[in-house]
C-alpha cells in the first residue's frame, strides 16, 4: 500500500501502477536478489529496500533508452466518434478533462511547495513537476479551444448520430 501511495503521491502526474503490478514485481525483484524484505511496523506488513545488485540494476534501467509506448487516450477516441455521441456529450467530456487539468495544476503547485530546491533531489523533482504543469496548462488551453469549436457547431452538427463529413 505504501509503495502505491508513494507512486500516486510523488510520481502520480506522470506514472501510475496498480496493486496487480506492484505485488508480483516486488516478489520477482526479491527472488532476483534486487530487493530485500524486512518486517514492517504493522502486522503482516513489509518494508522493501534495494540491495547493492538492485541499485546496479536500477541504474542500468535508468540509463537504458526510453521505449515509447503506443498511445491510448480514451478521451481522444471518444472525441473522434463525437458525431455519434453528439456535441453535448463531447462538451461534457471536454469539461471533465478541463476540470482534471485544473485539479492537476493545484496538486502540482502543492508538490512544488514541498520540494526543497537545495536538496540533492530538488532540482530533478522540480523538473518533473514543471513538465506536469506544462502538460496541464496545455490541456487547459486545448479544452478552451475545443469548447469554442463545439460552441460554433451548427445545430445539425450538434446532433448525436450526425454523419461525419464525406462519409
Amino acid at each position: 500500500y505504501a509503495v502505491r501511495a508513494g507512486i500516486r503521491d510523488v510520481l502520480g502526474h506522470f506514472w501510475s501502477e496498480s496493486y496487480g503490478q506492484i505485488y508480483p514485481t516486488l516478489a520477482r525483484l526479491e527472488a532476483d536478489g534486487f530487493v530485500e524484505r524486512q518486517p514492517g511496523e504493522r502486522p503482516r506488513s513489509s518494508v522493501y529496500g534495494l540491495t547493492p545488485s538492485g541499485r546496479e540494476r536500477l541504474l542500468a534501467l535508468l540509463l537504458a533508452p526510453d521505449e515509447p509506448s503506443p498511445p491510448r487516450n480514451g478521451l481522444l477516441l471518444r472525441l473522434f466518434f463525437g458525431h455519434v455521441l453528439g456535441a453535448e456529450e463531447v462538451e461534457r467530456l471536454v469539461r471533465v478533462h478541463r476540470e482534471r487539468a485544473t485539479d492537476q495544476l493545484a496538486r502540482l503547485a502543492a508538490a512544488r511547495a514541498e520540494i526543497d530546491p537545495d536538496d540533492a533531489h530538488g532540482p530533478f523533482a522540480l523538473l518533473t513537476v514543471s513538465a506536469g504543469e506544462h502538460s496541464a496548462r496545455a490541456a487547459l488551453a486545448w479544452a478552451d479551444e475545443a469548447l469554442g469549436v463545439l460552441d460554433g457547431l451548427s445545430r445539425e452538427q450538434r446532433s448525436p448520430g450526425a454523419s461525419p463529413p464525406g462519409r
